[in-house]
């Protein structure tokens, strides 16, 4: 039987420096025939912190944020959770390992409500033969979806509205709380407002905010540079399949960030 979501758990579990990284990636390499994608990728996130990938087009964000979340199995390297190296040969493996990915065109079922969508692939069965038979119990989903987009600070009409009547940008926070809610370790997410305007990218980027004060870790991948300076607390930059740089976000500046992207310039101030 599924579980009811959790959201994110109250407290304050920021990342502690002494413990390994909540995922992992070192040396990945991914070749596609004769191109080297990744070539040697490393890359690190810790709890509870927001960490943004960062690189000029073919870069190899895509490759590497498929990588971790199972859709492409690397060639050479190893992916760690928790300090644990793992394999993952499906995003379900990812899944269970607690990596919840949202890419930028949103696996959201329009004809379904929101409640159901929180709970699609987790749905909750009915105590009983009715739940031997394969009932759900809608209640219980309700509520708990109510329960939990509330604690992320999601507005939406009604938990039961269809997703098709929803704006872009309520769209796109249901699809951001639905990683959220069932992630254990970590949140990928793949430009997730960049077809978004002012007050909906807002929206969004406070759902990832209450997530990462609770101790959820977010690997926010964008092209939108002050958006990333706003939110993240490490920068991680991505040149020609590896890692050029690791920066602290209060210590740079955008022109910073893309002399590390393009590598027209030594970016130090804050690199680890």
């Amino acid at each position: 039987m599924a579980t009811s979501p959790s959201a994110v758990s109250d407290g304050d579990q920021r990342h502690v420096p002494d413990e390994p990284p909540v995922l992992e990636a070192r040396g990945i390499v991914k070749r596609f025939g004769h191109v080297e994608a990744l070539r040697g990728a490393d890359f690190t996130v810790g709890r509870g912190e927001v960490v943004a990938l960062i690189g000029d087009n073919g870069a190899g964000k895509s490759t590497l944020i498929k990588t971790l979340s199972g859709v492409h199995t690397p060639d050479e390297g190893e992916i760690r959770v928790g300090g644990v190296a793992v394999r993952f040969a499906t995003p379900v493996d990812a899944r269970r390992a607690g990596v919840e990915t949202v890419y930028q065109d949103l696996a959201v079922a329009d004809d379904l409500s929101v409640a159901a969508n929180l709970y699609l692939g987790r749905e909750i069965l009915r105590s009983g033969p009715l739940g031997r038979l394969g009932l759900l119990d809608k209640r219980a989903m309700r509520q708990g979806a109510a329960e939990a987009l509330d604690q992320l600070g999601v507005r939406i009409p009604r938990v039961t509205t269809p997703i098709a009547m929803l704006s872009g940008g309520q769209r796109q926070c249901v699809a951001v709380a639905r990683a959220i809610i069932w992630a254990t370790n970590v949140v990928i997410l793949d430009e997730p407002t960049a077809a978004l305007g002012v007050v909906q990218t807002a929206r969004v980027l406070d759902v990832v905010r209450r997530a990462r004060d609770a101790g959820m870790s977010v690997v926010l991948v964008s092209h939108n540079m002050p958006q990333v300076l706003e939110i993240a607390d490490r920068v991680e930059v991505l040149r020609l399949g590896r890692r050029a740089a690791r920066l602290r976000a209060d210590e740079v500046t955008t022109d910073d960030l893309v002399a590390a992207m393009t590598g027209s310039g030594s970016v130090e101030r804050g690199e680890q």
